[in-house]
Formats: C-alpha cells, structure tokens, sequence
C-alpha cells in the first residue's frame, strides 16, 4: 500500500491560498439604517398601544350613560396624537421608500439594498395593520354611537 499523506498537504497547501475573497462592507450605514428601523419600530409600538387607549376610552364612553368630559377629552388627546405619530411614521417610511428608489436607479444590487427593502416593507406592512385596526375602531364606534342615538330617540 503506498502513503499518499504528502501528496494530500501538498494539494491542501495550493488551494487555501485560492479561497480568500475580500468582501467590503460599509458599515455605518446599515448601523444608522437599523437605528432608523428600530426608531420606527418603537412609534409602531407606541401606535399601536395609543389604539388600544381610544378602544378602551370608546367602550368607557359608550358604557356610561352621561359620559364625563374628562374621557371625551382625553380621546380627543388620543386622536390628535395618533394622527401626529401616523405622520412621522408616514414620512420616516416615505424617506426610506425614495433612497431604496435612488439605489435602485443607480443600478445598485446589493444585500444591503436587499435587507433595506424587507425591512422597509416590513416595517410598511405593520404600519398598515394597525391604522386599519385604528379605522375598524374609529367605524364600530361611529356606528354604535348611532346605534346609541337610535335606541335613545325611541325612548
């Protein structure tokens, strides 16, 4: 039987030098990219708990039969707050949308532009959710509110 032992490190030895690949990676952009996503993350979150409020403040009014103007004020701040939120978000996502577009007219195909556009829709689908849960709520409660009116003009 013959050792081939030298034969293999020999071929080892050539081939290690081929596989090194220098791969350049810019990353203070994508640290401030994932700030900015983590930053939207966080007015999503706070969105989605001030929805939560106004359903809590909108079942209070409607279970009570003289609704205090405290709660009726406080929806009120609620509203306003969400509608300020909704367009920061709004904005934040549009100005991510137009530099994902200016890359892509520069011909750029990246991982980078990749990860941009997933977080970016991502982050897209979550607003969509919960300002459609917010206008679910803001419709049931326009309509048990004429449903209320109803009941009392019957009496």
């Amino acid at each position: 039987m013959k050792d081939r032992m030298q034969e293999l490190k020999h071929g080892k030895e050539t081939t290690e030098e081929e596989d090194e690949v220098a791969v350049g990676m810019d990353k203070g952009f994508m640290d401030e990219f994932f700030e900015q996503v983590e930053e939207i993350r966080g007015f999503i979150e706070s969105l989605a708990e001030k929805v939560e409020e106004v359903k809590r403040n909108h079942s209070a009014i409607l279970a009570s039969p003289n609704p205090d103007e405290k709660t009726k004020a406080e929806l009120e701040d609620l509203m306003a707050d969400i509608k300020k939120l909704a367009n920061k978000i709004r904005s934040k996502l549009k100005s991510i949308q137009q530099s994902i577009e200016q890359e892509e007219s520069q011909n750029k195909s990246s991982a980078d532009l990749r990860i941009r556009k997933t977080q970016h829709s991502t982050l897209s689908r979550k607003f969509v959710e919960v300002m459609s849960e917010y206008n679910t709520t803001q419709s049931d409660y326009r309509e048990r509110c004429k449903g209320r009116i109803q009941r009392q003009l019957e009496i």
